[in-house]
């Protein structure tokens, strides 16, 4: 059975979107370049369905000795289609508004040339309250190792709405923002609570400003 949202039933099956390093959020955005043409058939089928959502996923990395060719990782999240343009040269650019997190389930054969797969909600219903919040997060702390990464990476960011930003909006947003590698990203997304995701992704901004031969502490 499909379980109940505010925008309607979550559906039981998802149109995929393979795309490694692109991390989607539950209640962040995520802005994309759609130029395949099968792509571009997902997103035409997929604006014509009641809840408009993609499966953002990334597929899984080769290991040494291991062929992971085609192979995904068994958990991603659906974003909603929130915005929508067509380019005079056809391609789409859309935002995606993060709803929830999926397990993949089954592929469904079809003609389409996308994956569609089941999907399974269980597990993730945090990810579908927009009050959930972090009660441990140190607002002076975080914002502070925050200056440091910025520092040492060379970033420029809107500073003020930065540290006017609710605590799950931030984590999620640097989350998504924060050039992490596939791996990272897939343990940021695969985070159990905001809590664990904000711990996460302090850990990365550390090892990013201390590097990876650094033992010594953040100055």
């Amino acid at each position: 059975m499909a379980r109940a949202h505010t925008l309607g039933p979550l559906p039981e099956t998802l149109a995929l979107f393979p795309l490694p390093g692109a991390l989607l959020l539950p209640h962040a955005r995520l802005p994309l370049n759609i130029f395949e043409p099968r792509y571009l058939a997902m997103v035409d089928d997929v604006l014509k369905t009641d809840h408009r959502l993609i499966g953002m996923i990334q597929p899984m990395a080769a290991l040494e000795g291991i062929d992971a060719k085609g192979r995904l990782q068994r958990i991603g999240c659906a974003g909603r289609i929130v915005a929508f343009m067509e380019t005079d040269d056809g391609r789409y650019r859309i935002t995606l508004g993060g709803v929830s997190r999926f397990r993949l389930g089954a592929a469904i054969d079809s003609f389409s040339p996308y994956l569609r797969h089941k999907v399974s909600w269980d597990s993730f219903a945090e990810d579908l309250d927009a009050g959930a919040t972090d009660i441990a997060f140190d607002r002076a702390e975080f914002l502070d190792q925050l200056a440091r990464y910025f520092k040492a990476t060379g970033y420029a960011p809107d500073w003020e709405s930065l540290k006017a930003a609710p605590a799950p909006l931030l984590i999620n947003a640097l989350s998504v923002l924060c050039p992490f590698s596939t791996d990272e990203k897939q343990a940021l997304l695969e985070a159990p609570s905001l809590t664990n995701r904000r711990e996460t992704l302090q850990t990365l901004l550390e090892f990013a400003v201390r590097g990876p031969d650094d033992e010594s502490p953040l100055q």
